[in-house]
């Protein structure tokens, strides 16, 4: 019966060691510097989302006037430019408006980091700044994924270019 109850006991205490684990315990504080480098820093990202948003903006106008642009200058420099006019202004069109919709997404994220952490410094609210770190670390999860996409396609280059040069002669 002792064995029994030893057993109990010991189960008992598992369980209510499951219930409050340490993270759960933890708590953190941050201190005024903290705050401030914080504060500062969503400043900064805010800032820099505005700008991001307006060269989204300049290169969908580039996008979109990118057809005439190239075959106004086609005409004018016929000599100069061996590029196919206004079908090379689309193609460039194209270039440019997707790499304004893949660039939206990064910006997007540091714009509501920015906005979240000002609003939850300004007003003292936890969960306002619990979202935005949620879009910071989306913002760094995109830039992270993006940038591991571009190492691969530069890997590729580099091996079909090297396979092509083997193969060319």
């Amino acid at each position: 019966m002792k064995y029994f109850s030893y057993v109990c006991f010991l189960t008992r205490k598992i369980i209510t060691m499951e219930e409050t684990s340490v993270f759960e315990k933890f708590e953190l504080h941050l201190d005024q510097s903290a705050k401030d480098f914080l504060k500062e820093t969503a400043k900064w990202a805010y800032f820099l989302s505005i700008m991001g948003f307006i060269g989204i903006g300049l290169m969908v106008l580039l996008a979109l006037f990118a057809g005439t642009l190239f075959s106004t200058m086609g005409s004018t420099l016929p000599g100069a430019i061996a590029m196919g006019g206004g079908s090379f202004g689309v193609i460039m069109g194209v270039f440019y408006f997707a790499f304004a919709a893949i660039y939206f997404f990064p910006v997007y994220y540091l714009n509501k980091f920015g906005t979240n952490a000002k609003r939850a410094f300004k007003e003292n609210d936890s969960e306002a700044l619990t979202k935005s770190f949620e879009y910071l670390k989306s913002h760094y999860k995109f830039i992270g994924i993006f940038t591991l996409s571009i190492m691969i396609l530069y890997g590729l280059i580099i091996v079909f270019a090297i396979l092509g040069g083997l193969f060319a002669r």
